[in-house]
């Protein structure tokens, strides 16, 4: 494993933890990471997230802005970097899209019977 892919994985544990004990936003508290990108020059944190309720994304892409400084201040705490990166938060579809594809799989194949 390279130092950046155990650096992320590091960043990966950091954030999980932050967001489950640290962020008093409820919002924030149905949030699961799946994954962070780091890029090569540690400027920036790409931090991919699905919330349990898909509902109300709105509210917590805005709950996990307000978070960002206080997100960014304590991961700064919890790991070391030459530099700080600015965090971007993005939603990933990936498994929106998995349970779409396998529920017109179950349609299908419930037609063919």
């Amino acid at each position: 494993m390279s130092k950046h892919a155990r650096t992320e994985s590091t960043i990966m544990r950091s954030l999980t933890r932050i967001l489950r004990e640290d962020v008093k936003d409820p919002a924030v508290g149905f949030v699961t990471l799946t994954a962070v990108k780091l890029t090569n020059d540690l400027s920036y944190l790409t931090i991919y997230y699905t919330a349990l309720n898909a509902d109300k994304r709105t509210a917590t892409e805005k709950a996990l802005e307000r978070s960002k400084a206080y997100i960014r201040t304590t991961l700064g705490k919890h790991v070391q970097l030459r530099k700080l990166p600015n965090l971007v938060f993005k939603y990933d579809e990936s498994l929106d899209r998995g349970n779409k594809i396998e529920s017109g799989l179950k349609d299908v194949l419930k037609d063919d019977k």
